[in-house]
């Protein structure tokens, strides 16, 4: 893709937006304060207030990043943590599909590898989890096993790999 293209955020073949090097020093910035005033984004990216207001809500509305607010879930009343590897049989679609409509579902990936697709759960309780891995996940159809990793300490977590 050229240049001019680049710039304008017109996406490449694969359908996923081009995002030129401003853009990504906007989401640089707001990676280490989501809540950075637009003109002070402005000043350290070399563009005026409203062209990173235009900017960032164009990168909103493409679906190329969310701001919003990260919590440790201990914090917030969830005790139990785990990533789930699911093997699938059949069309792994139907099933990633009903993961993503689960509100303790946060993340759903499909894989390559030892399992179909890998998911991470956020529960109140150890009781919740085995309600979620056994009357949940495990009965949905196409769904052939399941492996649980619970998450005993959280050491890192952070979200500054989109502009690397």
């Amino acid at each position: 893709m050229n240049d001019v293209a680049a710039s304008r955020n017109i996406p490449d073949r694969t359908g996923t937006p081009s995002i030129d090097s401003v853009s990504l020093a906007i989401i640089e910035q707001l990676q280490e304060d989501g809540r950075r005033p637009y003109a002070a984004i402005g000043k350290a990216v070399g563009l005026s207030e409203a062209a990173v207001r235009q900017r960032v809500q164009k990168l909103l509305d493409q679906g190329v990043m969310q701001i919003v607010a990260v919590t440790d879930p201990l914090t917030v009343g969830f005790r139990r943590q785990a990533m789930v590897g699911i093997n699938v049989e059949g069309d792994l679609d139907p099933v990633a599909d009903a993961l993503t409509t689960m509100e303790e579902v946060e993340y759903v990936v499909m894989t390559a590898g030892s399992f179909d697709l890998l998911i991470e759960i956020v529960c109140e309780d150890d009781d919740h989890l085995l309600e979620m891995i056994n009357k949940r996940i495990r009965t949905l159809p196409g769904v052939r096993s399941t492996e649980s990793f619970v998450y005993l300490k959280l050491r890192k977590q952070t979200y500054t790999w989109g502009t690397r």
